[in-house]
């Protein structure tokens, strides 16, 4: 993001905190693969000149994409990542923030509505997820259940609010911020938008305990920053792989108290050896989870609809639907035109 270079080391630091929001706004979206528009940047900039407050930045985008919807996928990622990016910008703008499982659940409804599907942002997920990562050969990290998402929330915000920091040392301090972070990410309550949703809680709950973060580490860092809460959350015994939050130490430590930890991706691939095979990636039978994570934002979502996304044929979603259903893990609501599908529980 050169166009925000400029604003690093100004005198003005009003300018300076705005071009960080959006910087830290606009880094965010790589942990989805988004990339947002030169409007969007524009826009960031008018902002930091002054030109338009946050929330007639907010507006700008909300305005133009209601006058300019997306048709394609790629110009929908377009959309999601211009309209998140000024969303984050706005709850960085403001010191409101509230430690609780609501407010966790508040951000994210506030960043993905309009985006996702209104049954999916600000609810938590009624099924269970694997997801394949890159780092891990295909594997995926063993996500919280579906059926106790908001008891295994509650608990772990119980036992940080009774933690206390004082006379810790540095590197017990980032030690159990890490921990608890990482513990956090793992439960992935939200189908989708988990990792934008906790950095943004992270960046404002670090605000409220008064550390001094350089959040610029969000901007340039942040698949480095998942991919380390993935390690933090991934284990094979069987091949000798356990969970370890060296990677979120390191980002951490740069990040609170400015050292000078090199963070690579490729330092977090699992390496594989004859000791040490690349583990099977265990794909759900007949396409079931393409098919639920896609109708849990497009409830609505026709047949030939997912055929399109999913790229099936419909003859292979309606045998999906069918199973589905006849498993008790959906249900139709209404009637086949104008009604909707409704995730029961996960698989």
């Amino acid at each position: 993001m050169n166009e925000f270079g400029q604003y690093k080391k100004i005198s003005d630091p009003d300018k300076r905190q705005k071009a960080e929001n959006w910087r830290i706004a606009i880094g965010l979206q790589e942990v989805d693969g988004l990339t947002p528009s030169p409007y969007l940047i524009q826009i960031a900039i008018d902002n930091i000149e002054g030109k338009l407050s946050v929330e007639e930045a907010e507006q700008e985008i909300a305005t133009y994409y209601r006058h300019h919807p997306p048709g394609t996928a790629s110009e929908q990622r377009k959309r999601e990542a211009d309209e998140v990016s000024s969303r984050i910008n706005k709850l960085l703008s403001t010191n409101a923030f509230t430690f609780s499982p609501a407010e966790y659940i508040a951000i994210h409804k506030y960043l993905f509505t309009g985006i996702l599907d209104a049954k999916v942002a600000g609810q938590l997920r009624a099924f269970d997820i694997t997801k394949s990562e890159p780092i891990l050969h295909g594997e995926s990290v063993q996500y919280g259940s579906a059926l106790n998402l908001r008891e295994t929330l509650d608990y772990d915000f119980t036992q940080e609010k009774k933690f206390s920091y004082r006379n810790l040392t540095k590197k017990q301090a980032v030690a159990h911020i890490a921990e608890f972070i990482s513990d956090l990410w793992q439960i992935h309550p939200f189908a989708e938008g988990n990792t934008r949703t906790t950095a943004v809680f992270l960046i404002k709950y670090l605000r409220q305990l008064g550390f001094k973060a350089d959040n610029s580490l969000f901007e340039e860092n942040a698949l480095y920053f998942r991919n380390a809460l993935v390690r933090a959350n991934y284990q094979n015994l069987e091949y000798g792989i356990e969970k370890t939050t060296a990677y979120l130490d390191r980002f951490f430590g740069n990040l609170l108290f400015g050292e000078q930890h090199p963070l690579k991706n490729r330092d977090l691939m699992i390496v594989l050896s004859p000791e040490n095979p690349p583990a099977v990636t265990r794909k759900p039978p007949e396409n079931h989870q393409k098919i639920l994570h896609a109708l849990a934002h497009n409830p609505s979502a026709s047949r030939k609809e997912l055929s399109v996304s999913m790229d099936m044929t419909e003859n292979q979603v309606r045998g999906v639907i069918n199973k589905l259903r006849d498993a008790g893990i959906i249900r139709r609501v209404g009637p086949d035109k104008g009604g909707y599908w409704q995730i029961i529980t996960g698989e």
